[in-house]
This record gives C-alpha cells, sequence and structure tokens, in this order.
C-alpha cells in the first residue's frame, strides 16, 4: 500500500488567444526555465504561420497533427523468472494527450538542433 496519495490532477485552463486546452499543453511543454510569454510567442508564431500555409484554421490542424500522434502501445519491462522482458501493453487515456504533446515538442527541438 502506498504510503502517500495520489497525485492531485490539476487541470489546464485554455489559451487566452484560441481558448483551447490543447494550445495551453503545447506552450506549457514548451516553455523553458519559466518564461511563458517566450513559449507563448514560439507557439502561436507558428500556428500563424500554419494558418497562413495551409489557409485553414491553424488550431483544427494541430488537433489533426496530434491525433496521428497518439500512441496506441507502449512497451512495460516484466520481469519473469530472473529475465527482463518488454512487454507491450496499451496506453491509458490519461497518459496518451501527454505522451503526444511531449513527443510533438522533443521532436521539433531535436529538428532545430
Amino acid at each position: 500500500m502506498p504510503r502517500r496519495s495520489a497525485a492531485q490532477i490539476r487541470p489546464v485552463e485554455p489559451d487566452a488567444r484560441h481558448r483551447n486546452r490543447l494550445v495551453q499543453q503545447v506552450i506549457n511543454k514548451t516553455m523553458q526555465d519559466g518564461k511563458k510569454p517566450l513559449a507563448e510567442r514560439i507557439v502561436y508564431d507558428a500556428l500563424a504561420v500554419v494558418g497562413e500555409r495551409s489557409g485553414e484554421d491553424p488550431v483544427e490542424t494541430l488537433e489533426a497533427a496530434i491525433k496521428q500522434l497518439t500512441p496506441v502501445l507502449e512497451v512495460r519491462s516484466r520481469r519473469v523468472g530472473g529475465a527482463t522482458y518488454q512487454v507491450p501493453v496499451g496506453v491509458p487515456a490519461r497518459r496518451a494527450p501527454t505522451l503526444r504533446v511531449r513527443w510533438l515538442v522533443g521532436f521539433a527541438r531535436q529538428r532545430r538542433q
């Protein structure tokens, strides 16, 4: 039995410009060293570029792209008889949105280097 209680799940408030929780989640993940205005400017400028190039709503384009990134399976380590095996397990619904936003921002940072 765990000694601590489960972590409280804090809801993400929608962002100021698009009133969208997903955009706010991307902003929060982009932010480094607590510099939120810089992260907002980066994300909003990127959304503006997407809107100009595609001619569609940038938030809908972001949602469609993120939906394609959603993982279905992940591997977990299972120890059986002294050996460790990688076992594929379905991704829980609470973990999937976090993973997809983390991957999106991570791959974008790798492209920059």
